[in-house]
Parts: structure tokens; sequence; C-alpha cells
């Protein structure tokens, strides 16, 4: 069981490398890297992600993150947004998704298992 309280330097903080598979990368050479803060038996994560710039496909686990710095446009199905430092923005699980990271993308993130589509709040 981790602490009751916890807190990292989100910016400075030494990030671990976490290839992408291969096959994600769409165009360019992203590279992303990840701290992990907490890692919960219920299956609820959080930590910081960092992504240099490209374009790569991704499968979302249901996540929150906030972006602390960098730019990048998300892709779906349904349209696509920019997001860029200071912004909030929730992933549903299972979205399939394109990143094209312009600038290099820093997020603190929290994952968490999946809640059915009634269940979200808009």
């Amino acid at each position: 069981m981790p602490d009751a309280v916890m807190r990292v330097a989100a910016r400075t903080v030494d990030l671990d490398d976490e290839p992408l598979d291969p096959g994600q990368v769409l165009d360019g050479d992203p590279r992303t890297s990840a701290f992990v803060l907490a890692d919960m038996p219920d299956g609820f994560e959080c930590g910081v992600w960092r992504c240099t710039p490209g374009r790569f496909r991704d499968t979302e686990t249901q996540e929150s993150f906030v972006v602390l710095k960098g730019k990048a446009t998300i892709e779906w199905a349904g349209g696509s947004i920019e997001v860029g430092a200071g912004d909030l923005c929730f992933l549903a699980a299972g979205t399939e998704t394109v990143w094209t990271v312009h600038e290099t993308l820093l997020k603190g993130f929290s994952l968490a298992p999946p809640c059915s589509q009634g269940d979200y709040v808009s």
C-alpha cells in the first residue's frame, strides 16, 4: 500500500522509457517515458507521462490527465481536439485514438478501471 499522501515534482522527475509498439507509430519517432507515482491493486494508477513529437495510434484506458507542457492533437472517430498546457482531459476506455504530438507533451495522468458509458457525466 502506498503512503497516504505522496507528491512528485512532475516537471523534473526522472522518467523511465516506455517505448511504443512499433506498430502504433504512424509518423516520426515519438518516444514515450513515464513515472508511476501510485499503482493500486484495484487498477487505479497515476503518474507523469512524456512523449516527443510524432504521430501514433492508441486504444485508450479510462484516463484523465492535465497537460503540463507541450501541444498535441488527439483524433478519434467522433472528432479531434487540440490540447496544451493547462488543459484537463478525459479519455473513455476503448476509444481508438490517433495522437499527433507537435511539441513534447508532458502530462499528469490518472487511470481507473472503466465504468459503463451511462456513468459518465458531461
